[in-house]
């Protein structure tokens, strides 16, 4: 069990959380939720350790296992797999141990750590972890690609997948969900719910935390509060919360002005006096209670296009892909304004592919793109963050973008994405993620474009500002292409789906539960694909005959009547070695004047020993022996 005791955590001399008192119990799923820049983080770093409460007591098992996602990976040559493997710390102590011992022919340490082995289903380890890498995105072919071969997010995925694999008592995970795909975060959202330990998680994807999250732990105003049940329950938990404290304050404050206009009128009379002072301590001893206070919101909205084309853009049999190879094609699609279409599709089947065609930032290898009179495409994808300016403020950015308009316009535009005061004037070199998003995503609507073109525009946003690019895009009255793994975005947003799959983009004729029994049935049928590739014979072993296969058997069958000799012996010899290891254990034995029986003992307990130790080193041999030998079906 995990317990914060009056616990009080600073960061500097800034107090994030004061006199936290609350109790995890095992197998505990916990959302960690509050306002970015609350301590959510050092949540996280104090219970890895790297952090200390400034008053307060932290308790928490010494023996638990606590895993969490690196922050860096560095560029090392081993295989995908291996690197994953390596997060089971205990699975790698073990095999270099069970090496050590073979070098070193320690028969009893081999058969002892074989089992340890079996204890923590060493033997699928690797399975485990080939399953893990397919879930979050990895083909077959990436298991023995070298990690430093691998991009930025794919080395986030790797790095998750090497967190998932260590088997934890404790797991934490911030925003695990960022560098995924849709399918990927389906996925997670399965495991994560079989998982058996206790589980902190970051996350602002409100179906993601829905689905797994038993409680909600919320930072606010420096105060945790833990809530049971979901997100929405928490939601709804708080909002009533709010709304009972901001009755009570409305009551307190009646009666605060009520007693203050007694102290004022009569406190000056002498007959009054007497009540006037009991009336002001009276005051003095309330407790007061504060307004209800919700974090600020978000406030924007997409500025109405200036023309609307219709259609907006059609395009009439395209294909498009890299190489002058097609990896989607025939594309038959006609954007009107007001359509919300949201891509669906497994990781690399080409969704981001179609949105830089839609872009104009891919050329097609065929067919015809018509585009509507006074097409305007706003695009926002991840990778223009990186065009942002480091050393020019928000308001820099929005004045180079239009110089026509007033300063204070821009700064009261810049206000409703929380870039207010100072921030609004800061460099943007070292904004979080966030902020750059954000920042990106104001650009962007400036331009008042008639088509919206958005390569998972959520990423690093918190569930402040989802909620409020929900709201504005439903009142966008331009079109909308979609790519995202927000579920709680899309469904909210789309009216429709197209599914890009198998080279092909056509329309999705169902929901997202749908989509997610699209991708089951497709693992499930990979899954099939792959265990009859592994058990159908090869050519060799189609080749043998009966007598072939006879003719094997009878070579294996000496030596498993030879094992089942040795093993038959090999306890008896246990039992004997056991009885004389604990008649030895009688002291009587070393004070008697016949040293005759002791010296017996010792001799049996040798020859036990000795026979043990040969035929230990022949059972070795054998398994070798039958290892080496084709298993015939």
């Amino acid at each position: 069990m995990i317990q914060f005791k009056q616990l009080t955590l600073t960061r500097g001399s800034k107090i994030l959380i004061q006199d936290a008192s609350l109790q995890l119990h095992p197998g505990h799923k916990v959302g960690l939720t509050g306002a970015n820049g609350a301590g959510k983080s050092s949540i996280f770093a104090l219970l890895r350790g790297e952090l200390h409460p400034e008053k307060g007591d932290l308790d928490m098992p010494a023996s638990w296992v606590v895993a969490h996602v690196a922050q860096e990976t560095p560029a090392l040559a081993m295989p995908a797999i291996e690197f994953v493997l390596d997060g089971d710390a205990e699975l790698r102590e073990i095999e270099a141990e069970l090496v050590s011992a073979e070098t070193n022919h320690q028969g009893e340490l081999i058969a002892e750590l074989h089992q340890r082995l079996t204890d923590i289903e060493g033997y699928s380890a690797k399975a485990r972890a080939a399953e893990l890498l397919s879930g979050l995105g990895f083909s077959q072919a990436n298991l023995q690609q070298a990690v430093s071969t691998f991009s930025g997010g794919w080395r986030v995925r790797l790095n998750l997948a090497r967190a998932l694999m260590c088997r934890s008592d404790l797991l934490l995970l911030d925003e695990p969900t960022n560098h995924l795909d849709l399918d990927a975060v389906i996925w997670l959202e399965g495991w994560l719910q079989s998982y058996r330990g206790t589980l902190l998680l970051i996350s602002h994807d409100r179906d993601f935390l829905d689905a797994i999250v038993n409680h909600i732990a919320h930072i606010e105003q420096q105060t945790l509060t833990l809530y049971r049940g979901g997100y929405s329950d928490f939601e709804r938990q708080r909002a009533e919360k709010l709304a009972l404290q901001q009755a009570m304050f409305e009551k307190q404050q009646r009666k605060v002005s009520h007693l203050q206009s007694y102290i004022d009128r009569f406190r000056v009379q002498a007959t009054k006096a007497r009540q006037a002072q009991s009336r002001i301590k009276a005051l003095e001893r309330m407790e007061m209670i504060s307004a209800a206070h919700v974090d600020s919101q978000f406030n924007f909205e997409f500025r109405a296009p200036i023309a609307a084309p219709d259609p907006l853009l059609v395009l009439d049999g395209m294909s498009v892909g890299y190489g002058g190879v097609a990896l989607i094609s025939n594309i038959e699609l006609a954007i009107r304004p007001g359509e919300r279409i949201g891509l669906l599709g497994r990781n690399g089947a080409g969704k981001t592919t179609l949105i830089k065609l839609l872009a104009h930032e891919l050329e097609p290898l065929s067919g015809k793109r018509v585009e509507g009179k006074d097409l305007n495409i706003g695009y926002f994808a991840q990778h223009q963050l990186e065009q942002l300016r480091p050393d020019e403020s928000p308001l820099q950015h929005m004045m180079k973008l239009d110089p026509q308009t007033r300063e204070q316009e821009h700064l009261n535009y810049l206000g409703g994405f929380d870039f207010k005061g100072e921030m609004a004037r800061s460099p943007c070199a070292n904004f979080s993620g966030g902020e750059k998003s954000r920042l990106a995503l104001a650009l962007l609507i400036w331009t008042r474009p008639n088509l919206l073109l958005l390569d998972e525009p959520t990423n690093h946003l918190d569930l402040e500002m989802r909620h409020a690019l929900t709201l504005a895009l439903q009142d966008f009255a331009g079109g909308v292409i979609l790519v995202s793994h927000d579920r709680a975005l899309l469904r909210a947003s789309c009216d429709e789906f197209i599914l890009v799959a198998d080279g092909k983009a056509e329309p999705f004729d169902s929901d997202l539960e749908g989509y997610s029994r699209w991708l089951n049935e497709q693992r499930l049928k990979e899954k099939q694909a792959t265990q009859a590739v592994l058990e159908k014979p090869n050519k060799n072993e189609r080749a043998l005959n009966k007598a072939e296969r006879q003719a094997r058997i009878a070579e294996r069958r000496p030596l498993l009547k030879e094992l089942e000799l040795i093993e038959r012996n090999m306890a008896q010899w246990q039992t004997g070695k056991k009885d004389c290891d604990e008649r030895l254990n009688d002291g009587a034995l070393y004070t008697a004047a016949d040293k005759s029986a002791l010296q017996q003992l010792l001799k049996t307990q040798a020859e036990f020993a000795t026979k043990l130790e040969a035929a230990e080193e022949r059972w070795l041999t054998l398994h070798e022996l039958l290892e080496a030998m084709p298993v015939l079906e």
